[in-house]
């Protein structure tokens, strides 16, 4: 028996064609409620978003972050809304956790943001992808963002162009979960 969450996860997938549709500013505000209620370690919220939806901003932040080595990207200027995850990492998260555990806690605290504006967004019938591959250089530039936030990645979202689903190719549970040993 599959759960509501269930559904909305086997039906959430990367989207790369966006319909010429502009994303109601509720349903953006929605995706970011979600990501802001995500946990995070010491609860630090190192979380910020810069949504990009002006249509003329939107062109020339991706002339300028999709381009050159960026290109395979490109797509993503066709999405209404581009989301930009930037991290401002806490000192006890970044450093310590960084230098004792070898994780970079805050990373891992977007990643969970983002995938809350994933879920919330396949729930409103919007598509999202994450891009990790985009000239961050050029949009700290672009925006004048300060170096005290790390450029994380990219949310493109927006009305999925109608595709026939399909089935997602996963390993089986039984290969990749053990219970009280490891490799057993």
């Amino acid at each position: 028996m599959k759960t509501q969450f269930q559904e909305l996860v086997t039906g959430r997938r990367s989207v790369r064609r966006f319909i010429d549709r502009p994303v109601e500013r509720e349903k953006v505000l929605a995706c970011l409620e979600a990501a802001r209620l995500a946990p995070s370690a010491e609860n630090v919220q190192p979380w910020r978003f810069l949504v990009i939806d002006d249509p003329e901003t939107k062109a020339r932040f991706s002339r300028e972050v999709f381009t050159g080595l960026y290109s395979m990207t490109k797509f993503a200027a066709h999405a209404p809304v581009l989301i930009l995850i930037c991290a401002r990492p806490g000192l006890l998260a970044r450093t310590i956790g960084k230098q004792i555990q070898g994780v970079s806690f805050h990373l891992i605290d977007i990643g969970i943001a983002g995938e809350h504006i994933a879920l919330q967004a396949q729930e409103l019938g919007l598509g999202t992808c994450w891009i990790g591959w985009f000239n961050a250089r050029r949009a700290r530039k672009i925006f004048k963002i300060p170096r005290v936030y790390k450029l994380v990645c990219l949310m493109a979202l927006g009305y999925p162009e109608p595709r026939p689903p399909r089935e997602k190719i996963r390993k089986k549970l039984e290969e990749l979960v053990w219970f009280n040993r490891f490799g057993a």
